[in-house]
């Protein structure tokens, strides 16, 4: 007994560098969704389109699209835009903004200056459609497909390399599922 008190700290120092090293293999960005192939949250929430309207899923495409939680104070959600801005001029797929807890002046401001690359811009300014998507924070980019159902996310910034490797192969093998159906 007195032999097995001295080699505890041992085993539990070994134990706890198992768990740390196989930690360090993980992938941060990789955190997986419970909302994968499940229908897209209901929703009734204010576009940031002057006005008030209200906008429910009925609002959203009947096609596969993109919905990237976003925010004015949110550096990296700079950086997405310019590829969302060519994805919007190259008519590539629709883009749905959710505006994640900010202010509508600073969310307009914010794409007067640098672009808007929604097709619908929606306000979840208390954060609770976020809760309901299982949202860490901005910027989060959800793919849905034509019926509603979430396909793929990814947290974190899409820079190109995640645009082309990542966010487009699933987007064009929802379209191309989507043509077949609609044949």
């Amino acid at each position: 007994m007195k032999n097995l008190k001295l080699f505890l700290p041992v085993i539990v120092f070994a134990v706890l560098a198992v768990f740390m090293w196989r930690g360090l293999y993980l992938d941060s960005r990789t955190l997986p969704s419970m909302l994968i192939d499940r229908e897209l949250p209901n929703f009734e929430l204010r576009t940031l389109e002057p006005g008030d309207q209200l906008a429910t899923v009925e609002d959203l495409p009947d096609e596969p699209f993109i919905l990237n939680i976003w925010g004015s104070y949110c550096l990296p959600c700079l950086q997405e835009n310019p590829i969302f801005m060519a994805a919007r001029e190259q008519n590539l797929v629709p883009i749905i903004g959710v505006n994640y807890k900010d202010t509508d002046d600073a969310a307009r401001e914010w794409l007067d200056i640098n672009g808007n690359p929604f097709t619908l811009n929606i306000v979840d300014d208390t954060g609770r459609y976020g809760i309901d998507l299982g949202v860490y924070g901005a910027p989060e980019t959800f793919i849905v497909d034509a019926n509603g159902f979430i396909r793929y996310k990814h947290i974190g910034t899409i820079d190109y390399r995640a645009w082309q490797d990542e966010i487009m192969p699933v987007v064009r093998q929802l379209q191309s599922e989507n043509q077949v159906a609609g044949s």
